[in-house]
């Protein structure tokens, strides 16, 4: 039977929000969502899996339940955020899955804190280890900034309707936890000031454990190119990548199935080495 428990744990001095789900006698899967979203827009992935996996879905600091504070949300602060939920939770390097800026989080997470994690799989990250992808990142910002501020003008009605216009091909189980983490993000997660600036070149080359990288199709929407894959293959040779055609950022909510059936591969076939 699986139960699905909700609850806090103190993190570098913040109260950080899981869901728990699935199996504890099963090997742990910690899923780190991207920006704006929360720990619940995973919900489809977790019921797909929880028959095998001991899952843990961590709120993001300034997203859905968990503490905001004013500053600190790069991805080094990220990682150790998640990092001190691995260790308060007493997970013994887990697999961790994360999307868009979650993807980056577990990148640093391997990166800075290489014996926490068995193995990462990165669903479309924002390629910051690619120069002509950073000069771009401030008004990338910007322009998320002005999108989560139009959106938290909407009522939860609202904002499914719109999520349901964009991405008609989502399924109906993708709409209310992404109106809802909406709706629960703090604006303080826009603020970069005082977050560390990370050394992409040195995290990748400090990562030994196995990893996955997710793509999809730049022409839907995707962050990673072919040229910013293969400049992520020079920087980390072991690294996998599969492709996902017919999909945008959101590669698991445009091509669920797919999705699941790679990762679902990377994670048996990871372990079995």
């Amino acid at each position: 039977m699986n139960i699905w428990q909700s609850s806090f744990v103190d993190v570098n001095g913040l109260k950080a929000h899981y869901t728990r789900a699935g199996r504890r006698d099963k090997p742990a899967l910690v899923l780190a969502h991207g920006f704006s979203d929360d720990g619940l827009c995973w919900t489809p992935v977790a019921e797909a899996l929880q028959a095998d996996y001991d899952i843990i879905m961590v709120d993001a600091r300034g997203h859905g339940k968990s503490e905001g504070p004013e500053q600190g949300y790069g991805s080094a602060e990220q990682a150790g955020d998640l990092a001190g939920a691995i260790r308060a939770l007493g997970l013994r390097q887990p697999a961790v899955l994360g999307h868009s800026m979650g993807a980056m989080t577990a990148l640093a997470l391997a990166g800075l804190y290489p014996d926490v994690p068995s193995m990462i799989l990165l669903e479309d990250p924002p390629p910051l280890w690619s120069s002509g992808f950073a000069f771009s990142l401030p008004d990338r910002r910007s322009s998320l900034g002005q999108w989560i501020i139009a959106m938290k003008r909407l009522t939860r009605e609202e904002l499914i309707a719109h999520c349901q216009a964009q991405s008609p091909t989502w399924s109906e189980a993708e709409l209310g936890p992404w109106a809802d983490s909406k709706l629960r993000f703090s604006f303080n997660a826009l603020n970069q000031e005082g977050s560390m600036r990370l050394d992409w070149e040195a995290v990748i080359s400090s990562i030994r454990c196995p990893a996955l990288l997710i793509t999809a199709d730049p022409e839907r929407g995707a962050l990673v190119t072919p040229e910013s894959a293969a400049a992520l293959k020079t920087r980390l040779p072991h690294v996998h990548i599969a492709h996902i055609a017919g999909a945008g950022h959101s590669i698991r909510r445009d091509q669920f199935a797919r999705y699941i059936e790679v990762v679902r591969a990377f994670l048996a076939q990871t372990a079995a080495e």
